[in-house]
């Protein structure tokens, strides 16, 4: 359903758009939404009690592995229309929260950043951190930098994780930030091979929240990140995975069109063995990840798995990509 869904739906749209586009016309969106909410897998990773698919993480990564499968599907599958959490540390928001910040979010109302890694360190973050946050009566004064944040130049609130406490994973602690606030900048676009979901650098400079805008406990701000962010690793992996898999089929296709020297470019034993490779990374991943993904639904330690699952992907759909744009040359 899903894989028809890219092929009939999706890439068709591409044709007409920037490459670089990351977001639809309007209408588009809206009609391809509707779409989606008839197929039952509106707002992915969203729980079912917040309008969310009753899907499990198998299911989930299957959607992934093939909403990938098209020209932006590496960093905007589908261009969003499955819509998704995007924030999902906001489940364990208060009643208030939830109502001020998540359900906007789901309604598509308010737009989001997550803030947790810094220019000290994003890979361990629990000793990486080194945005401070003093406490002042009612609120909490932050100072400090954020880089790498996807979105923070066009969200309304984010999270950020700031140091409360003592080294180690017990002194960071989760906040809610609105972007409006004084205190709060985005200093700077930070310019990669991508220009679609590009990333910023953010400014805190005595940037003043609300005590009761803590998200879960003081001190706990690591436990929420990280309880969330090894379930999402596995969709991730896969989404890796469907665009290397796009490539394969499209070097497999290929390679038998493309004539050098009088033979098919298939029939060179180098570009076989490269075939081949591709095969081997692509499986290797797609086992990790259905390991990891099986673990977390039958409510099995998983943290390992969906840390391996997603380096692994990461890395085999970088190889798969390189050797097909390889065997497609110059053209």
């Amino acid at each position: 359903m899903v894989r028809r869904f890219v092929r009939e739906e999706i890439v068709p749209l591409e044709a007409d758009l920037d490459p670089d586009a990351d977001e639809l016309p309007a209408e588009e969106s809206a009609r391809l939404v509707a779409l989606t909410k008839e197929m039952g897998l509106y707002g992915l990773d969203t729980p079912p009690e917040y309008g969310g698919p009753d899907i499990d993480v198998v299911t989930r990564t299957l959607i992934a592995l093939e909403a990938t499968q098209h020209r932006a599907g590496l960093y905007v599958p589908c261009y969003g229309v499955f819509g998704g959490a995007r924030q999902a540390q906001m489940f364990e928001a208060t009643d208030a929260q939830k109502d001020k910040y998540l359900y906007p979010m789901l309604r598509g109302e308010l737009k989001t950043f997550f803030g947790l890694s810094e220019p000290s360190g994003g890979s361990d973050p629990a000793r990486a951190i080194q945005t401070r946050a003093v406490r002042e009566g009612d609120e909490w004064v932050i100072n400090g930098s954020k880089l790498w944040i996807s979105g923070a130049d066009r969200a309304d609130y984010g999270l950020v994780f700031a140091r409360t406490g003592g080294p180690g994973r017990s002194g960071v602690t989760c906040f809610i930030v609105e972007t409006a606030w004084e205190g709060f900048k985005v200093a700077r676009v930070v310019h990669t091979l991508r220009s679609a979901k590009y990333a910023t650098e953010i400014h805190l400079d005595n940037l003043r929240v609300p005590h009761e805008n803590i998200l879960g406990q003081e001190g706990g701000g690591f436990a929420i990140a990280n309880d969330r962010l090894s379930r999402q690793r596995i969709p991730y992996a896969a989404e890796c995975v469907g665009v290397a898999i796009k490539a394969h089929e499209m070097a497999v296709e290929y390679a038998p069109m493309r004539e050098t020297f009088g033979a098919p470019l298939s029939s060179r034993q180098g570009i076989q063995w490269m075939l081949v490779e591709n095969e081997i990374d692509i499986r290797a991943a797609r086992l990790l990840i259905f390991d990891a993904a099986s673990k977390a639904d039958r409510g099995e330690p998983f943290r390992t798995e969906s840390a391996i699952a997603k380096l692994v992907a990461s890395e085999n759909s970088f190889k798969v990509v390189d050797r097909s744009m390889q065997i497609h040359g110059g053209l």
